[in-house]
């Protein structure tokens, strides 16, 4: 049997198997036994899809709590499930204020790539928008690190620990470009 293909008296014993009320694996035992296959729960359940077979919402919705005095058992046919189970709480879909950039108090010297130097600071920027060249610090760079000081304290503290810090610092450019 080529896979995908069903024959039609294996369709026909998927719905009546399906109308009984058995689990798609059930099913696929019950076919497998009668007709010598080897189909998976998983085929079963694509073979009933496509048939059109759909399993109510309410048979595979699970109880999350009790149902209150007064409301329909989960069981009950009319019930077909709570809506709003998988969405997000409404203080989610709110649009999230605008983060704060943290930075440093110096003025960046904004060499392009092709002319930084290899002591030259490489903290970026720009490169937000599109067609917005990105440029890089240029300022003389920490030992052991790819960037000046004040950038290399803004790559790896936290913003709390930069508003314990001293104060703002100041680098003085040494030699004009």
């Amino acid at each position: 049997m080529e896979p995908g293909h069903w024959p039609s008296e294996h369709s026909d014993a998927l719905r009546d198997y399906f109308h009984k009320g058995m689990s798609y694996a059930e099913i696929g035992r019950q076919i497998n036994a009668r007709f010598g296959t080897a189909y998976t729960r998983s085929a079963v359940a694509g073979r009933a899809k496509r048939l059109g077979l759909i399993v109510p919402q309410w048979m595979t919705s699970p109880a999350l709590a009790p149902p209150l005095p007064g409301e329909p058992s989960l069981l009950s046919p009319r019930r077909v499930g709570w809506p709003s189970l998988n969405l997000p709480p409404k203080s989610a879909m709110k649009p999230a204020a605008r983060v704060k950039l943290r930075c440093v108090g110096i003025q960046p010297r904004l060499i392009q790539l092709v002319e930084l130097e290899p002591d030259d600071c490489r903290y970026p920027y720009g490169g937000d928008k599109d067609g917005e060249e990105i440029t890089f610090c240029g300022h003389p760079r920490q030992p052991g690190s790819s960037y000046c000081a004040p950038h290399a304290r803004l790559a790896r503290r936290s913003e709390a620990a930069l508003a314990r810090a001293a104060g703002p610092v100041v680098l003085k450019l040494v030699s004009a470009a």
